[in-house]
């Protein structure tokens, strides 16, 4: 069952190719000054501009892996990433750890990041973390206080990982992996967006009671998570 859009965070997970040129590869990471690409909270569209799987409780570990996808854009406007997080689901805070894929230059650009939201978004610089289409990503949040959090990323095509240690006073609310496209506009994606290993707490995600939420695609098309995998943790996100 997907869950009320009224529930939802409404969260800004973007930035513009120039931005992204001007991250400080020295420092290995730098926040982002964003423009905001405006809130799709409470539209009346079907699951809003993030989708896939999510399971409300306390959650103190959330942890899932993907294969980066091959994208062709569509428009400069196209902006998504695959993710997964701590709260955002009935929230107002979200602590949340992937990959976005920016198209604002003409051509998909990879970029690994982290955000406590509603902090900027903290991108890696593409030096010290370059991501390709095909590479494999595995990315988990931990909570590791009542308010402190590790967020680990790491490219095991590349043979890089990144962890951060971050503050955060948060309401514990729900976990999830997810697509999201803060413009509310996805490039075409070559065989959808499949998830494997998603665990909240160490279960699998089958066993965390979850509920699946459709992604909207400007109003032109809908990602929708399929089945959960006989293995219950895995599923793809798929355009139809």
């Amino acid at each position: 069952m997907n869950s009320p859009l009224s529930s939802r965070t409404a969260r800004v997970l973007a930035v513009t190719a120039a931005a992204a040129a001007s991250i400080a590869a020295a420092a290995g990471v730098a926040t982002v000054s964003t423009p905001s690409f405006g809130s799709f909270h409470g539209q009346s569209f079907s699951g809003g501009n993030w989708g896939g799987y999510v399971s409300f409780g306390s959650f103190t570990t959330a942890t899932a892996s993907w294969t980066e996808p091959s994208v062709t854009c569509r428009s400069s406007n196209d902006l998504f990433a695959p993710w997964v997080g701590i709260d955002g689901d009935g929230s107002s805070t979200v602590e949340q750890t992937g990959v976005a894929t920016d198209c604002s230059s003409g051509r998909p650009v990879y970029q690994a990041w982290y955000e406590m939201y509603p902090a900027a978004p903290v991108y890696y610089s593409s030096s010290s973390a370059p991501v390709s289409a095909g590479d494999h990503i595995s990315a988990t949040v931990t909570r590791t206080g009542t308010n402190t959090y590790e967020l680990d990323i790491s490219d095991t095509t590349k043979g890089w990982s990144k962890t951060i240690s971050k503050s955060l006073t948060s309401k514990h609310s729900s976990a999830e992996a997810i697509i999201e496209s803060p413009t509310d506009s996805y490039p075409s994606i070559s065989g959808g967006i499949s998830f494997t290993g998603v665990k909240f707490n160490g279960q699998s995600l089958a066993s965390t009671n979850p509920a699946g939420l459709d992604a909207d695609d400007r109003g032109t098309a809908t990602f929708s998570p399929g089945a959960i995998g006989s293995d219950g943790q895995s599923f793809t996100m798929t355009r139809h």
